[in-house]
């Protein structure tokens, strides 16, 4: 049975590993860039349902594009990567299911902009809470890598608004099937689903964030 290293056996054998297989690209820093931007994004969305009358999402859309942009940029570079600072699916899901998270604030603005809709308190709370959960996990992608300590932290509190956006959606799709409203109904059901599913992306986020800190430990 192996023993388990120390901490500076550890870092002893990862430099020497950098040394002779040095990194090309700040996977890092990449990840810090988009998470950023990904937080930027449910600001503006949040920020937007706020607002009256509704206006065509247009900047929020334009966040998600250079996100997007930002993600293909890294994949190329993982692609033509020798070596990464932790496990290179791991880095290529985080940033995908970001992206997602993004996607699906998004997909909420165009379609409560091209419905009709107005933001009820059960699309604000739910905006709320994801703008909470992001702000958590980009802390935590931001400082996985060294203050691995704090990152639990982070992911549990983040964890936390992600429960809460499910909570949220339950007891607003039982109080849309009390009204006497269907096609507003159905409506605001597309609208609660695209936040229940920006909401799982934050969770799953989550989940890859663990693996990722575990793995760097």
């Amino acid at each position: 049975m192996s023993e388990k290293k120390s901490e500076p056996e550890k870092k002893t054998r990862q430099n020497i590993f950098n040394s002779v297989f040095p990194r090309e690209y700040n996977f890092e820093e990449m990840l810090s860039e988009q998470a950023d931007k990904t937080l930027a994004g449910v600001e503006t969305l949040v920020i937007w349902l706020n607002s009256r009358p509704l206006a065509d999402p247009v900047h929020l859309v334009q966040i998600e594009e250079e996100v997007d942009a930002m993600r293909h940029r890294m994949e190329d570079k993982l692609i033509n990567s020798f070596s990464t600072p932790f496990d290179r699916q791991d880095i290529y899901d985080l940033s995908r299911q970001m992206d997602y998270l993004l996607n699906f604030s998004k997909e909420t603005a165009i379609e409560m902009y091209t419905f009709g809709v107005w933001a009820d308190k059960t699309i604000l709370a739910m905006a709320e809470a994801l703008l909470r959960g992001t702000a958590f996990t980009v802390t935590g992608v931001k400082i996985m890598n060294t203050q691995k300590d704090q990152v639990e932290d982070l992911i549990r509190k983040a964890g936390d608004a992600g429960h809460e956006i499910e909570t949220l959606y339950v007891s607003g799709m039982a109080e849309l099937f009390r009204t006497d409203d269907p096609m507003n109904a159905l409506r605001k059901r597309e609208i609660y689903h695209h936040l229940r599913d920006a909401g799982r992306a934050l969770r799953k986020t989550l989940d890859i964030l663990h693996h990722s800190v575990v793995g760097l430990l």
